[in-house]
């Protein structure tokens, strides 16, 4: 693939989505790109990428965005942020009226699971009156996540058998999550660079293992976005290997929790 077709994808990627894409991920293209062209009847990369300019190609652009977004998920990914999660949120409904509907937000939710263990979390603290949003970039990894079918390989990625005979059904080689879990959660298409006010506020914000796609500047207006729709007591959880430092002053790290982050004072006043 020549550099200039190599530079037009990721510049079409990266305004779409915010991944950056360098040079030395041609691999990537090469590999998730393959079935596309194929299907397309698309002879090349370079052929793929001329194609692309025109402004009538918009679900060729979209198709190849979501190739190249990455899907990894896992029930309970990392245990810490849900340990904390557990702990926090019945001192958050504590501090609520009554009648307050808790809102969870799970950004760039890939298939579902970490909604879903925070549907788990709820309902085996008893909290009822509550709602989790998941949101991704991909409509196949969204409707997938509605669907709440996963497989025997994906169940027993981190969640414990008992959840898995209390919350899910086999049907046939896989399990569904039971009704009552999924009326809790519901799935939507959302690119991460959108305006998000319309979603109103959240007392948690799920935002883990997709910074790293992103360069500097990107990552601070997701991260500022985020934090405009958080509640005042609210908590963000991030990736092991994400940071806020350097990126914003609106978020600042909860002691002694890795990957967990709280409002800054004066952005806490703002909220409230």
């Amino acid at each position: 693939m020549n550099a200039e077709g190599f530079a037009s994808i990721a510049a079409l990627v990266k305004a779409r989505s915010g991944i950056v894409l360098t040079p030395d991920k041609e691999y990537m293209l090469e590999t998730r790109l393959a079935s596309l062209l194929k299907q397309e009847g698309i002879a090349s990369l370079d052929m793929l990428a001329l194609k692309l300019r025109d402004p009538r190609a918009e679900a060729l652009a979209r198709a190849v965005t979501e190739a190249l977004t990455t899907n990894e998920s896992s029930f309970f990914r990392d245990g810490k942020p849900f340990d904390h999660l557990k702990r926090l949120l019945p001192k958050l409904m504590a501090a609520r009226p009554p009648g307050h509907k808790l809102r969870i937000w799970s950004a760039a939710c890939s298939t579902g699971q970490e909604a879903y263990s925070a549907a788990m979390i709820l309902a085996e603290l008893g909290i009822k009156n509550a709602e989790i949003l998941g949101t991704d970039l991909s409509r196949e990894v969204v409707e997938r996540a509605r669907d709440g079918s996963f497989t025997q390989f994906e169940v027993q990625r981190g969640l414990p058998v008992q959840m898995l005979v209390k919350y899910f059904r086999q049907e046939g080689g896989k399990w569904r999550v039971q009704p009552a879990l999924r009326e809790v959660v519901r799935f939507e298409e959302r690119n991460l660079l959108a305006d998000h006010r319309m979603l109103g506020r959240f007392d948690i914000v799920f935002c883990r293992n997709v910074l790293i796609y992103f360069d500097p500047q990107t990552k601070g207006r997701v991260l500022n976005a985020l934090a405009a729709q958080m509640a005042a007591d609210g908590v963000m959880y991030l990736g092991g290997a994400e940071t806020v430092l350097g990126l914003t002053d609106r978020l600042v790290a909860v002691m002694g929790e890795r990957g967990a982050y709280a409002l800054a004072p004066v952005a806490a006043r703002m909220a409230g």
